[in-house]
């Protein structure tokens, strides 16, 4: 299937793919395009869009309130709550992402700096994607560290 977002990947835009290769979708293709094509491009192509205005899969707003990333409507939509680590990686994107909530993670500045700074040291969006999912693989697997550890 494939997967059609914005050009320049930032926090939501590699973690949402990372989460989407190693949870929902392993043979996923993914396209980044300009920001009013991807509606279009996704339709076209029938895949997804995700994190783009009016896109299928993007920033929503919980019931009680907060607003989710679009890797926090992922792991809803697709039922992947259940695992801790998930949840808990979850709430490290979302610190990263919505900028008024970095401050809700020890590690949202990190990660949100990352996330900005990433596109100025590689200008090729799936080299940017390649570099970049070490990092969650990197975080994933502290997060089943310590949701373990605290179980």
């Amino acid at each position: 299937m494939k997967w059609v977002t914005r050009a320049r990947p930032k926090t939501d835009r590699i973690a949402c793919p990372w989460l989407i290769r190693r949870f929902i979708d392993p043979t996923a293709e993914f396209l980044y395009v300009d920001a009013d094509q991807v509606l279009g491009i996704a339709a076209r192509e029938g895949g997804h869009s995700f994190d783009a205005p009016g896109a299928t899969y993007s920033h929503r707003h919980h019931p009680d309130g907060r607003q989710w990333c679009t890797f926090e409507t992922l792991l809803h939509t697709y039922d992947l709550a259940a695992d801790p680590a998930l949840v808990e990686l979850a709430r490290i994107v979302h610190a990263g992402d919505i900028a008024a909530d970095v401050a809700t993670h020890p590690f949202g500045a990190a990660l949100r700096a990352i996330g900005e700074a990433g596109p100025s040291v590689e200008a090729d969006d799936h080299r940017l994607l390649a570099r970049g999912l070490f990092v969650y693989d990197a975080l994933y697997a502290h997060c089943q560290h310590t949701t373990s550890a605290t179980s």
